[in-house]
C-alpha cells in the first residue's frame, strides 16, 4: 500500500503543523495547558462566589469528627438545668430565689468564676431582690444578647459593672452550623466583650497572664496571638467576617467538662473538689427551652443531635484557656495566593496522570492515589490547627484528570476514524488496526518493526486477463474486475483473512497476521481457514459469471495457490514511501503453486496446496495428490496436491 504514511502526513498537518506528533504518545502538551488553565480558572471562579463553600464545611465537620477528643476540661464546671430539674420547680423559668440559692450555693466552694448563661432581663419572683444581692458578687459573670436589631437586644443589668458582663450571641455559618468564636463585636465606638472571653480573662488574670494587642490589632496572650478569620479563611469564602473571630476549636464531642444538674446544687450534693478554682457555667441544657445549636458533631447516622449553648460557651471558653495556657494551637490557615497555588498544583497532577497513563486501571489508581494522598496531608495540617482547603484541590484533580482524558479519547476516536478511513481504502481493517496500535515505532523510526511469523498464504491469479483487458475499454475492464476482487476481499475478511494487496487481477492474502500465532492449534486453523476461504470463492464463480456473461462481459476462470510457512511483515520502504509487507520463500511458493503447471486446469478455480498446508487439514478436504512438482525458481522438489472440496460428514 504505497503512499499511506505520506498521505496521513498530509491530512494532519493541515491542522497541526508540519510533523508526527499524532502517532506520539506524548504528544505537545499545549492542549493538557489549555485544559489546566480553563478547569483551574473555572474551579476558582465557583470557589470565589462560594460554590464549594458548603463542600469545604462538610469536609470541616468530617474531619472535626475524626480527629481524637482532648476529653473534659478540668478548669470548668457546667451546672445544667435539665428537665428534670424545670419539671422539679414546676415552671419556667425558674424563679430568681431558686437562681440566687444557686448561685449562692456555687460560690460558698470557692469558684473562681461563675457564668451565668440565663437572660435575666426582668424580675421572675419571688427573689428578685435575693438575686440583685448575688449578681453584686465580682465573680459573677451574667449574659446579654446582641442580636440582629435593636429590637432584639436584652440590655445587661444596669446595676452590673460592664467588665462583667458578656454577650453570648453565637455566630452560625450559612448551613446553621456554629464554627465559629465572635470574641468582640462593635457597635459605633463601643466594643463589647463575649461571654467565654470575659470568664476565660478572668481565669488567666487570676494567673496573671498579661495580654496585649499587637500592630495588627490582635489579642496577644502569653505569646499566642489570636489570628482574626478572613472572609475567606480556609473553607470559607466571602462570609461576614465582622467584629474579632475565630476559629472555634472544639476540644470533644460530648463531654467538654464535667456537669451536675441544678438539683444536684440545690441539696448540696456537690464535690467541692469540682468547683474550687474552676469556671462555672450555669445554662439550660432542656431542649425544650430550645437553647441548642448544630455543630459539627451534629451530623449523625441517628439524625441531627443538636448542642447547648452553655456547651457551646464552655468549649469558647475552654479553647482560650487551652491556647494560652496549655500550648494547644489554635486554626491557622493560608494566604489567598497559597491556597489558589494548592488548587492549581493538584489540577497539574490530575492533568498529568491522564495525559501520561494510557490504561485506565492505572489511571484510576493513580487518581485513587493521588486522591488519598491529598486527604491525607488535609488531616495531618488540621490536626496540627491547619485548615487547608481540600475540596477544591481534590476536584481541580479529578475534573482536570477527567476533562483531559475526555479529549484524548475524542482526539484518539477522531484520529483513529481517519486513519482507518484512509488505510481501509487499500489494506484491511485487522492491518490498519495493527499499524493504529503500533503508532508509536512509526514514529520513532518510520518503519513499522518487523516481526517473524508462521501464516498461511493465498495468491490468486486471472486466467488469461491479458487477453480479456486488451478486448474490452479500460473503463469496462476496471468496473468488472472490481466487481471480481470485491467478491474475493468479502470472502477473505470472512474468514478472518487479511489482504495484503492487490495485484492487477489477483490478489495476495495472509491468514495468521497481523496478531502472530504461537500454537500450533492455531496455525492449523490458518491453514484451515485459508483452504475454506478458496472454496467459498470458488462456490461463488459460477453465478458471478453468468451474471457477466447475460451482461457481455468476460467470464473467469482463476488459479489459487495456498502456503503455510514462516514469513516476515512489517514495513517496507522509506518514510516517504511504505508498505505493509509480507515477504519470505512462503509467499514464493504460494506463488508458483498458483502457476504450477497451467495446462492442468481442468475447472473454473484450481486450488494448489503444498505438503505442508495439507499436514494441518485434519483430514477435513477432499484432495487429490499431484505428487512432488518441480517449482520454477526452485530447487528442491515440492510434495503439491488439488483441493476437490469439503468431506461430507
Amino acid at each position: 500500500m504505497p503512499h499511506f504514511f505520506k498521505r496521513i502526513y498530509h491530512k494532519f498537518a493541515e491542522g497541526r503543523g508540519k510533523n508526527l506528533t499524532y502517532f506520539f504518545p506524548f504528544p505537545d502538551l499545549q492542549p493538557l495547558a489549555i485544559i489546566w488553565i480553563v478547569v483551574t480558572g473555572t474551579l476558582l471562579g465557583v470557589r470565589h462566589l462560594g460554590g464549594l463553600q458548603p463542600l469545604e464545611l462538610n469536609a470541616y465537620d468530617l474531619m472535626v469528627q475524626l480527629r481524637p477528643d482532648l476529653g473534659p476540661d478540668p478548669r470548668l464546671l457546667i451546672v445544667e438545668i435539665t428537665e428534670r430539674d424545670i419539671n422539679t420547680s414546676e415552671k419556667w423559668p425558674i424563679s430568681d430565689r431558686t437562681l440566687a440559692k444557686a448561685i449562692a450555693q456555687i460560690a460558698r466552694l470557692e469558684p473562681l468564676a461563675i457564668g451565668l448563661d440565663i437572660i435575666r432581663d426582668i424580675p421572675y419572683e419571688p427573689g428578685n431582690a435575693e438575686l440583685a444581692i448575688q449578681l453584686k458578687n465580682p465573680k459573677i459573670f451574667p449574659i446579654t444578647f446582641r442580636g440582629d436589631s435593636k429590637l432584639q437586644r436584652v440590655p445587661p443589668n444596669p446595676n452590673i459593672p460592664e467588665n462583667r458582663v458578656g454577650f453570648n450571641d453565637l455566630v452560625v455559618d450559612p448551613d446553621r452550623i456554629v464554627r465559629r468564636n465572635l470574641m468582640f463585636a462593635s457597635e459605633g465606638e463601643t466594643t463589647q466583650t463575649s461571654f467565654s472571653m470575659r470568664l476565660a480573662f478572668a481565669y488567666l488574670n487570676s494567673k496573671k497572664v498579661e495580654s496585649k494587642l499587637t500592630e495588627k490589632q490582635e489579642i496577644e496572650a502569653n505569646k499566642i496571638v489570636f489570628l482574626k478569620l478572613r472572609a475567606d479563611s480556609g473553607g470559607y469564602q466571602n462570609i461576614n467576617a465582622q467584629g474579632y473571630q475565630i476559629l472555634l476549636n472544639y476540644r470533644a464531642s460530648k463531654k467538654i467538662a464535667e456537669t451536675v444538674t441544678l438539683t444536684q446544687v440545690l441539696k448540696g450534693k456537690v464535690d467541692p473538689k469540682l468547683v474550687k478554682g474552676k469556671i462555672v457555667l450555669i445554662g439550660v441544657t432542656a431542649p425544650t427551652v430550645k437553647d441548642i445549636f448544630s455543630t459539627p458533631y451534629s451530623a449523625t447516622t441517628n439524625g441531627n443531635i443538636q448542642t447547648p449553648g452553655v456547651l457551646i460557651h464552655a468549649t469558647a471558653t475552654s479553647q482560650i484557656l487551652s491556647a494560652v495556657l496549655d500550648g494547644q494551637g489554635l486554626f491557622w490557615y493560608w494566604d489567598e495566593w497559597q491556597e489558589i497555588l494548592w488548587i492549581a498544583v493538584w489540577s497539574a497532577v490530575g492533568g498529568c496522570l491522564a495525559w501520561r497513563l494510557e490504561k485506565s486501571l492505572n489511571l484510576m489508581g493513580s487518581v485513587i492515589a493521588a486522591c488519598g494522598s491529598l486527604a491525607g496531608f488535609t488531616f495531618f495540617l488540621f490536626i496540627q490547627q491547619g485548615w487547608i482547603p481540600l475540596i477544591a484541590p481534590a476536584l481541580a484533580l479529578l475534573i482536570t484528570a477527567g476533562v483531559a482524558v475526555t479529549y484524548k479519547y475524542e482526539q484518539s476516536r477522531q484520529q483513529q476514524g481517519i486513519v482507518m478511513k484512509l488505510l481501509g481504502q487499500q489494506t484491511s481493517p485487522a492491518i490498519a488496526n495493527a499499524l493504529w496500535k503500533e503508532r508509536v515505532h512509526l514514529l520513532e523510526s518510520g518503519l513499522l518493526p518487523g516481526q517473524k511469523v508462521t501464516a498461511t498464504i493465498i495468491l490468486t491469479d486471472v486466467q488469461g486477463f491479458s487477453t480479456i483487458s486488451e478486448k474490452l475499454p479500460p473503463e469496462v475492464v476496471m468496473s468488472w474486475l472490481n466487481e471480481y476482487l470485491s467478491a474475493m476481499a468479502q470472502e477473505v475478511q470472512a474468514h478472518q483473512g487479511v489482504i495484503n494487496k492487490f495485484t492487477g487481477d489477483g490478489m495476495l492474502a495472509v491468514f495468521g497476521v497481523p496478531i502472530p500465532r504461537t500454537t500450533a492449534e492455531e496455525i492449523a486453523e490458518d491453514a484451515r481457514l485459508a483452504v475454506s476461504c478458496a472454496l467459498a470463492i470458488s462456490s461463488r464463480l459460477p453465478e458471478m459469471n453468468q451474471n457477466w456473461l447475460d451482461r457481455g462481459l468476460p467470464t473467469v476462470k482463476m488459479r489459487v495457490g495456498i502456503f503455510t510457512g514462516p514469513v516476515m511483515v512489517g514495513s517496507l520502504g522509506g518514510t516517504t514511501r511504505l508498505e505493509y509487507g509480507v515477504i519470505g520463500d512462503s509467499v514464493n511458493i504460494a506463488s508458483r503453486l498458483e502457476s504450477c503447471e497451467k495446462d492442468r486446469h481442468e475447472d473454473t478455480c484450481r486450488i494448489l496446496i503444498a505438503e505442508e498446508t495439507f499436514l494441518h487439514l485434519a483430514d477435513k478436504f477432499e484432495v487429490e495428490s499431484w505428487g512432488s512438482l518441480p517449482l520454477r525458481g526452485r530447487e528442491q522438489k515440492v510434495n503439491v496436491y488439488r483441493i476437490l472440496g469439503r468431506k461430507k460428514k
